[in-house]
């Protein structure tokens, strides 16, 4: 099997990646620690005997970017080539989900601190741990991070190889009690290679060549459309649908809204979760800080009675326009058909406008975050 690097200028040679030096420098560092990796003696040999015990984890990667910029393909690339067999792959919604599971069976057995054990548990056969999509989003997560973290690094000697949107400092920010989770970006910042990926090719765009965004009128094809959309955006098998991980979202004042699709910064909803619901202006720009792309499904034509709901959807447009949310809909009308009639319709047209203008291809090639 050839390594990390030597795969990676095959491609580009090859024509399957185009020339980008943050990529480049990134293959080359994952390369580095792969050596680093499979040096190490296997647990139980005379080396590892004579070395007292477990040896030093190499230090680990924690890859971050705007959406499209490789950082799955360079984690597919370093898992792939790894040749170790001591070694797991995992998106992090569904590591914090077994975590908590594993909490709660320590804490039945009241005999004392329960992260040290579940560390423990969690590094069995495990030397290199490499998470998709590192992202905390509610409180009891960031509550455990930096502990849980310093467990498995320091004492279970896992080298932890992480991809993420943001940047370590920007982790949980604005996050509920995001004192308590400050230590985890100091064990980041201490225990791993940060390294930013902010080339210039957005392959997420490229993904989506030929798919609109907006798909009328409600039914199977335009729900199927939808959930195409979704997995290229995720780099998700259609097959392993039922396996999607969902996500509690922290909106603040102690309140979360359940995500029923949550991947790699795509999130699914239906109009009934997200307008037909109490929700407010906080609930919305909390969905567009998390998430760069967002699935909504079960859009319905509003009338005079819908005065409530089109006044969320409005608010929830705004939100997701303001952070440049890629918005990927079945509706059962094109925009401007959507609320005709009653309370704030008049108002509506400004949300048809931004509708139309979030389908167009320059809506879509902005960076996801706040507009200035």
């Amino acid at each position: 099997m050839s390594g990390m690097l030597a795969r990676y200028e095959e491609m580009v040679a090859g024509g399957e990646l185009r020339p980008d030096s943050e990529q480049q420098a990134a293959a080359a560092l994952l390369d580095r620690l792969q050596g680093e990796l499979e040096v190490v003696p296997k647990r139980g040999s005379i080396l590892w005997r004579a070395l007292k015990g477990r040896p030093q984890a190499p230090r680990g990667i924690y890859m971050w970017g705007g959406v499209g910029r490789g950082k799955s393909m360079l984690m597919d690339l370093f898992h792939g080539t790894l040749s170790i067999t001591r070694k797991r792959r995992v998106h992090f919604h569904a590591f914090m989900q077994e975590v908590h599971a594993l909490l709660r069976e320590e804490r039945k057995k009241e005999s004392g601190d329960p992260i040290p054990p579940v560390a423990a548990k969690l590094a069995e056969d495990v030397r290199c741990l490499a998470f998709d999509e590192m992202v905390v989003n509610n409180s009891a997560d960031a509550m455990i991070m930096s502990r849980l973290f310093s467990a498995l690094i320091a004492d279970q000697g896992v080298t932890v190889v992480a991809t993420s949107n943001r940047p370590p400092v920007d982790l949980y920010k604005d996050g509920l009690n995001r004192e308590h989770f400050l230590p985890f970006i100091d064990l980041v910042q201490s225990e791993m290679e940060v390294l930013p990926l902010n080339g210039p090719v957005d392959y997420r765009l490229e993904r989506l060549g030929g798919i609109d965004s907006w798909h009328t009128p409600l039914g199977d094809e335009a729900t199927a459309k939808v959930r195409e959309a979704f997995f290229r955006l995720t780099d998700f098998a259609p097959e392993d649908a039922a396996h999607v991980p969902s996500a509690e979202l922290d909106v603040g004042g102690g309140r979360t809204i359940h995500v029923p699709k949550s991947l790699k910064g795509v999130a699914v909803f239906s109009f009934s979760r997200l307008c037909r619901e109490p929700r407010g202006a906080s609930d919305f720009l909390a969905i567009a800080r998390e998430y760069h792309a967002v699935c909504i499904v079960g859009i319905p034509q509003m009338g005079p009675e819908d005065r409530n709901e089109a006044a969320r959807f409005v608010t929830l447009i705004d939100a997701l326009y303001e952070y440049r949310v890629k918005l990927f809909a079945a509706a059962a009308a094109e925009p401007e058909g959507l609320y005709q009639a009653g309370d704030g319709s008049f108002e509506f047209e400004r949300t048809v406008s931004r509708l139309k203008e979030m389908q167009s291809d320059e809506y879509m090639a902005l960076g996801h975050g706040a507009s200035e």
